[in-house]
């Protein structure tokens, strides 16, 4: 059997040769014609783009592209396909107002720079006057990205063991609690979500190095829905979902039916907690204090505010591109309002929404963040060296979806090094940073270590303008 499957492979070796090289032959002998049709084919279409009426000329679709975008012609399409709603990965495509308008302003003559041998002191304190605070080694957070809802199995894994061996923290996110996530993990953040699963139960809460109470984030606020199709499996069961039943998320956690409902969650929160620290997370909106203020009241050790760059799995283009305000704005406007009322330093703030790269994230703890979550970044992280195995006819992200076919297909081990690896890489340009300002501790840093280059960005940082 072994030698006809062998002569059979060497055949079909020997006929695909053959044909090569008789392709090669009658495309040398007819090549003249081949060029004549071809060069017809081209004459008759670039004639008919060139004269046909414009509203009947395919080139039509150039200035129509122009005002709509690719990406509204796109949605408008998936919309009129089946008249649902449609949910886009990842986030806005807008750009805001960010971080490229401030420049980091080094002393040379009157402050030098430190050795490159310095070491400088990463670490993070969140939640301070908790009785036991969450303390991290470096200020880059692994954001709270949904098991079921969002990502896999494995790619779940792959941020825990990366955040443990970088020694910073990952969050659950709004999924269904994953005990092997758990397991692998070192400092692990539970969130408190907005489904019926959100509650969470005391043993989970008890693994818990930190809570965070979710209302909202860059992309999503508010209520939606996850079809069974799109949940069905394992997170189906973990979430106490029957088959067939859709995941529905509510305006807020479990227990909150209307705002007077908050004190009495937050006593019965706290006990749980058993003193670690609680916190808030917010979408960034024009309402930011007054939702600050009501998170001073309830007694929040952290709020984690997320700018409207902040991305989300399978929410609406509306929440993604017309909610929330700029990072840049709720960073400012958040340290303000904690810094005037007296609790920034017993309060944490943590930033997320629009950060790529070591430069954006110093920006944003010199503007005063305690610590930056970073969602985007490990998230094509995980996939690196992998995408080979799903393009060019899927995303690399069906590496990572829960409800891709392809997700098998990626590499534990593999993902958990490149996240490791990014987030490291990250860090070690942030130090060279801190260093080239004559600092030894991120600590240090503050808003009179930058200039902004433009009047607006002056104005909504209070930083110093270079003109």
């Amino acid at each position: 059997m072994q030698i006809n499957i062998t002569s059979s492979l060497w055949l079909l070796l020997l006929v695909l040769v053959l044909s090569t090289q008789l392709l090669l032959v009658l495309l040398f002998l007819f090549k003249p014609v081949l060029r004549h049709l071809i060069g017809k084919q081209i004459s008759d279409f670039m004639g008919r783009l060139l004269s046909d009426k414009y509203t009947q000329n395919l080139m039509e679709v150039w200035p129509a592209g122009k005002r709509l975008s690719v990406l509204n012609i796109l949605e408008t399409e998936l919309r009129a396909q089946n008249g649902k709603i449609i949910t886009r990965p990842l986030g806005s495509p807008k750009h805001f107002l960010g971080f490229d308008g401030l420049m980091f302003a080094p002393h040379l003559m009157t402050k030098l720079a430190l050795p490159i041998s310095t070491q400088v002191d990463m670490r993070v304190t969140l939640g301070p006057n908790a009785q036991r605070p969450l303390i991290i080694n470096i200020p880059l957070m692994i954001s709270g990205m949904a098991y079921g809802i969002a990502l896999s199995e494995k790619a779940k894994i792959a941020l825990a063991r990366a955040a443990k061996t970088l020694q910073t923290v990952t969050c659950s996110g709004e999924g269904p609690f994953l005990p092997e996530e758990r397991q692998a993990a070192g400092k692990y953040i539970l969130q408190i979500s907005r489904w019926t699963w959100g509650a969470r139960n005391q043993a989970q809460i008890a693994s818990a190095d930190m809570l965070e109470v979710q209302m909202g984030q860059g992309a999503d606020m508010g209520t939606s829905q996850v079809e069974a199709a799109e949940f069905q499996g394992r997170a189906q069961v973990l979430a106490g979902l029957a088959p067939g039943e859709a995941a529905v998320s509510f305006p807020a956690p479990p227990g909150i039916k209307q705002t007077s409902d908050w004190p009495l969650f937050m006593q019965n929160l706290r006990k749980q907690a058993n003193g670690i620290p609680i916190a808030l997370k917010l979408m960034a909106t024009g309402h930011l204090e007054e939702d600050l203020a009501q998170a001073i009241n309830l007694g929040f050790d952290a709020v984690i505010i997320d700018g409207a760059q902040g991305g989300s799995h399978a929410t609406t283009p509306i929440k993604q591109d017309d909610f929330g305000i700029p990072t840049l704005n709720a960073l400012v406007r958040a340290q303000c309002y904690l810094t005037s009322q007296g609790v920034r330093d017993r309060m944490s703030l943590i930033i997320a929404g629009g950060f790529f790269t070591p430069g954006e994230c110093l920006k944003g703890l010199a503007l005063g963040a305690d610590a930056i979550y970073l969602a985007t970044v490990p998230l094509v992280a995980l996939t690196h060296g992998q995408v080979g195995k799903v393009i060019p006819y899927e995303p690399p992200t069906t590496l990572v979806f829960y409800d891709s076919p392809s997700n098998h297909k990626l590499d534990l081990n593999q993902a958990t090094t490149s996240v490791v690896n990014t987030l490291r890489s990250m860090v070690l340009e942030m130090e060279e940073g801190i260093r080239g300002l004559g600092k030894q501790s991120v600590q240090e840093l503050n808003p009179n270590d930058l200039v902004a280059l433009d009047a607006l960005t002056a104005e909504v940082t209070g930083v110093r303008c270079v003109y």
